[in-house]
């Protein structure tokens, strides 16, 4: 599924500059980031209500494409500065994470592969 597509499911609104033709293959949902770290997500999108540093560092160790931040939450600009650096597209969405899980789910993407 392309970022553009989550952007309009969610009614998402993007924090950095990113390519909305980004495919993620799968998406996971998460506020442990230990769990992200422990499980495989190749290609995924990681929805995540975690704003701090750590959220884009196991972003970058796990191959997380792109990462939702659930219930309006936004990041400092720390945290945004770093992930456009590292070339991961942040967005923030105002549905819980509940929600934006099973709309995505129904609309065809997959859950992550977890071990």
């Amino acid at each position: 599924m392309k970022l553009s597509d989550i952007i309009s499911l969610l009614n998402a609104e993007p924090l950095n500059q990113f390519d909305p033709d980004i495919d993620v293959v799968n998406a996971c949902g998460s506020d442990l980031l230990s769990d992200v770290l422990a499980a495989r997500y190749d290609k995924s999108l990681l929805l995540t209500g975690v704003t701090n540093i750590q959220v884009i560092r196991t972003a970058e160790i796990s191959d997380i494409k792109a990462v939702v931040f659930v219930r309006g939450k936004r990041p400092q600009d720390d945290v945004i500065s770093l992930a456009t650096k590292l070339s991961i597209p942040l967005m923030t969405t105002s549905n819980s994470m509940f929600a934006a899980c099973g709309i995505l789910y129904k609309n065809g993407l997959p859950p992550g592969d977890v071990q």
